[in-house]
């Protein structure tokens, strides 16, 4: 029988390219054909809580970002009516894009302080685009106003593209998109690097918020993998450790590094604590009140 590897994401991407690889690598060491299901909508939700109401058997893995998981369940409570931690089971968080926020090469400004002592004197302000709201760049945009004092202005797109175009364009100041997304202009010099969620080897210059002294980090893309909430312990001590083989596989790793993708490996337990601290940062960033998690 399959394992079917529901991602609730569209295909094509470099997330959905990363669910494939990992699904051919699991299906090699589980010696069980491995299909990937793309399941996307409402923010990676309708994907999540179809796993969630999946048989408990063993042979549904979820493959999802932190959207599903942190950002929406605080800012569609109504449409995200599930915890995670209680209705899902954390096998492993495997995969990280690191968010970064750009801008042009011939900005007025080189640094991220920089930018901040320039917003005041910019005719209309600093404008940062995203990738839509309640993704990572809009609350990051959030956060670095928090961290720093900075009153940038949050502008939301239909997916990454526009967000680039407008930003080449001059329409606005920055970005904060996924790595993946914006790797090719950092590279040509188009776009310049002024902060980052988490260190990325082939930009070591680019730093963190933290790094450059202040308290928090924009957030960035995280995927782990999950199942029902309630399989059998037999069977997760089966998937764990061919997840983090699949993980730690260098071929794997290879192939995703160029498209802003590091495989990392972290615990069940990492995993769970990553939506608590993410979920509760959000919630006080946005002063909503958090769900119970555990």
């Amino acid at each position: 029988m399959p394992i079917n590897l529901v991602t609730p994401l569209a295909a094509g991407d470099a997330a959905d390219r990363a669910a494939r690889l990992m699904g051919q690598e699991l299906s090699r060491l589980l010696d069980t054909p491995v299909t990937v299901i793309n399941r996307p909508g409402a923010g990676g939700s309708l994907g999540t809580q179809s796993v969630i109401r999946a048989p408990k058997d063993g042979y549904t893995l979820l493959y999802a970002q932190n959207s599903p998981l942190t950002i929406r369940r605080v800012l569609e409570p109504e449409a995200t009516n599930y915890d995670p931690l209680r209705d899902l089971t954390p096998l492993g968080l495997t995969t990280r894009s690191p968010a970064v926020l750009v801008a042009r090469k011939d900005a007025p400004f080189k640094t991220l302080k920089e930018m901040i002592a320039h917003a005041p004197k910019a005719p209309n302000g600093i404008r940062i685009g995203n990738a839509g709201p309640g993704s990572v760049g809009e609350i990051s945009t959030q956060l670095i106003n928090s961290a720093t004092g900075a009153a940038l202005s949050s502008v939301s797109y239909k997916g990454a593209a526009p967000a680039i175009t407008d930003l080449l364009g001059g329409h606005i100041e920055g970005v904060i998109l996924a790595l993946g997304a914006v790797s090719t202009h950092i590279r040509s010099g188009s776009l310049r690097a002024l902060a980052i969620s988490s260190p990325f080897p082939e930009f070591p210059e680019v730093l963190t918020l933290r790094q450059l002294g202040y308290k928090a980090d924009i957030l960035g893309v995280w995927f782990g993998f999950f199942m029902p909430a309630g399989v059998p312990k037999a069977v997760v001590d089966r998937i764990v450790p061919a997840l983090e083989e699949a993980t730690r596989h260098a071929g794997i790793s290879a192939q995703l590094l160029p498209a802003g993708i590091v495989q990392e490996w972290g615990s069940g337990r990492a995993l769970s604590e990553e939506i608590s601290s993410e979920f509760r940062a959000v919630s006080e960033l946005l002063g909503t009140r958090a769900k119970n998690t555990k």
